[in-house]
């Protein structure tokens, strides 16, 4: 019998606010363990929730970015289970009456353009973080996510295989970048993702009995760990055997799935209204000034880019991977001729240098102004291609212009026959051989002789000007 997998997200995001959902305790990473909490946060008798604005606003871009209704009344709910680092005993999350529902975004992955609904997007508070390698025996607790807050995207079981999977939260990830709600960093836990997998016989409508893999925190984990329960369940299945609904745990040092748990029903929980918090009223004005605020959003972007620059779909790919990236290619393409030639400049030498940095996009303190005036520099023939791609390196490094860097140290292309002449001169007097055999035909030596100048040179030669003097000394 042939088999199917069926896939639903539960996606996590911390929004980025500087204050929690409901107390005004900073959400700054990496400090003191229990350093950034309150009465509120711990659920300290006396202590009341009042809801972040801010919050909220983001929690509202985001469903209005994934094409979801958001309604005008939502409600927050008291989810219950014991867990030491939920120090209240409950978290504060919304459940039968959400922010927002039924969005819809689509995928583009190897089998294709695919549909994913978005069946709810909430609010909810994050838990504190459990540590359990700092001592061989016994567990830290810390605090300071406490109150955290998230919006919870949950998606239809829409999802057909792992890779399609990965492609959702890599899109995903980019379109809420675009938005500016979250940092959307994995290492740090400002995205994580809950898996949602069942196998059903190919072609039925009915959904087998599911299990749930938590503690998913990059791309490549989400689709090794559903491709491995998957395997799993086909051979569970294919032996006679049943699933049995459970929640998984991914284990990032094995490279396995193992048990965690069995699996709660939502009646484990006995969700009820928080009654220290009233309904959520977002007015419709509120939710328009959201609506008319959102950003142009990668898919729209990559569609203007074609048809405004002479660009291709490749490139427009990678352009429109992060919003920064495109903001600065437009800056960059604003101010050059040729959209094309910025095009290539920012995917190849730029990029390149973001890699090397192993930084980010915005820490090499690069303006599109500078990219342009360098790219100038090399259109206009003042240094060569090779030596635009040095002096990009040298303008990240001391902060320096383009053409300071060029004027101060010499780089200027030379174009002066008797300057060439003598470096010609000098390579043809150590090629004997090489010139010999030039001479007796093998012409494809000109690249030879060309390559051996501007080492000599440093790469500061004019290769049009080379190639034509080195024809001439040659007798070609």
């Amino acid at each position: 019998m042939s088999w199917e997998t069926v896939i639903g997200l539960e996606v996590h995001v911390q929004l980025d606010t500087s204050e929690k959902l409901f107390c005004p305790d900073a959400t700054t990473f990496g400090v003191s363990p229990n350093t950034q909490i309150c009465p509120v946060c711990l659920g300290l008798p006396g202590a009341l929730p009042v809801v972040n604005r801010e919050a909220v606003d983001l929690a509202v871009t985001t469903a209005l970015g994934l094409g979801c209704v958001v309604h005008e009344s939502s409600v927050f709910a008291r989810k219950s289970y014991f867990y030491p680092d939920l120090p209240k005993g409950y978290q504060i999350t919304q459940f039968d009456e959400p922010l927002a529902t039924n969005g819809c975004v689509l995928v583009t992955s190897g089998t294709g353009e695919h549909r994913v609904r978005i069946r709810r997007v909430h609010i909810e508070e994050d838990a504190g973080k459990s540590i359990h390698d700092r001592v061989e025996e016994g567990t830290f607790v810390d605090l300071n996510r406490a109150g955290v807050p998230l919006v919870e995207i949950v998606t239809e079981p829409d999802l057909e295989s792992p890779s399609q999977a990965r492609a959702f939260l890599q899109g995903l990830k980019r379109t809420l970048e675009y938005l500016e709600v979250s940092d959307c960093n994995m290492e740090e836990g400002s995205l994580r993702v809950d898996a949602n997998l069942s196998v059903r016989g190919a072609g039925s409508d009915t959904l087998g009995v599911r299990t749930e893999v938590k503690n998913l925190n990059s791309f490549s984990a989400v689709e090794r760990a559903l491709e491995l329960e998957a395997e799993r369940q086909f051979g569970v299945l294919e032996g006679g055997g049943a699933v049995v609904q459970q929640t998984l745990l991914w284990d990032e040092r094995s490279g396995m799935v193992r048990p965690m748990r069995t699996k709660e029903e939502s009646h484990d929980y006995r969700y009820f209204p928080d009654p220290d918090l009233p309904p959520l009223r977002l007015s419709r004005e509120r939710i328009e000034r959201l609506k008319k605020a959102l950003p142009e959003l990668p898919e729209e972007r990559a569609k203007r880019l074609l048809e405004q620059l002479d660009v291709g779909e490749d490139d427009v790919e990678v352009l429109t991977s992060s919003r920064s990236l495109a903001d600065f290619f437009e800056g960059v393409a604003a101010r050059v001729e040729d959209a094309k030639v910025a095009a290539n400049w920012v995917r190849g030498p730029l990029l390149r240098e973001v890699n090397r940095e192993k930084g980010s996009f915005s820490d090499l303190g690069l303006t599109p102004a500078g990219l342009a005036e360098l790219i100038g520099l090399v259109e206009d023939g003042v240094i060569s291609g090779g030596m635009g791609r040095t002096v990009l390196g040298r303008m990240i490094a001391s902060g320096g212009t383009a053409r300071e860097i060029v004027e101060s140290e010499g780089l200027s292309q030379v174009q002066s026959s008797v300057e060439l002449g003598a470096w010609i001169e000098g390579v043809m007097q150590e090629s004997l051989k090489e010139v010999e055999r030039y001479r007796s035909g093998e012409t494809r030596l000109l690249g030879y002789f060309i390559g051996k100048v501007m080492q000599k040179s440093e790469g500061r030669a004019d290769p049009k000007a080379l190639s034509t003097l080195i024809r001439d000394r040659l007798g070609s």
